[in-house]
């Protein structure tokens, strides 16, 4: 009855706190460590900027500056964790968040999710974090192709699902060292894909 007593105010507080959740510019803090983000009608949910998680979600990917990124969403170590921060301008990623908004500004195309505006990279088909652009305020979304799906990872030699992952970060950050890979998403995602099978896993 005692661990009863002190589970419903716990249970009361953190149902309180997502039902007060403050509108504020392009989103909503809703609950704990997350942001509903409405800019562009984009409506996702990300975690907040200063969010400590215990570890990252599958398939983040090293970006170098003790970077990683993942889904829109950048993280740096924190002590034995990671927290979440703003987009660091001027990093190139190699693919795109899975959920983005398209906008056309100046008659150049940018790619928003999270607050983080990208654009494409030169030379190659890379992208860019960027400050938002002149006109970014007023821009209207554009219809985008629906995202790929991430591949699937088979372990061929029985693997458990925690060395898959690690091995599948340490390939994401081994790519990110290969020729061109941070401005080629197919150099990327071709170097992952030989790394993974190189430690005994499928892809498709």
């Amino acid at each position: 009855m005692s661990k009863l007593r002190w589970l419903i105010p716990v249970a009361l507080a953190l149902t309180a706190g997502v039902a007060s959740a403050q509108h504020h510019g392009g989103g909503a803090r809703v609950g704990i460590g997350l942001h509903f983000d409405t800019r562009y009608h984009h409506d996702h949910y990300y975690p907040s900027t200063g969010y400590v998680a215990r570890g990252l979600p599958g398939g983040a990917m090293w970006v170098g500056n003790r970077y990683w990124y993942h889904g829109g969403v950048w993280y740096r170590p924190w002590g034995p964790s990671f927290q979440v921060i703003a987009p660091p301008l001027g990093v190139v990623v190699p693919v795109l968040p899975s959920a983005y908004v398209t906008l056309r500004i100046g008659g150049y195309p940018y790619y928003y999710a999270n607050g983080a505006y990208y654009a494409v990279a030169a030379p190659g088909p890379g992208y860019v974090v960027v400050a938002p652009p002149p006109g970014a305020d007023v821009a209207t979304p554009a219809p985008v192709a629906p995202p790929r799906p991430d591949p699937i990872i088979y372990p061929r030699n029985g693997q458990s699902a925690g060395q898959t992952e690690a091995d599948r970060q340490e390939c994401n950050r081994w790519a990110t060292t290969q020729p061109t890979a941070m401005n080629d998403a197919g150099v990327f995602n071709r170097a992952v894909e030989a790394c993974m099978d190189g430690r005994g896993y499928s892809m498709r």
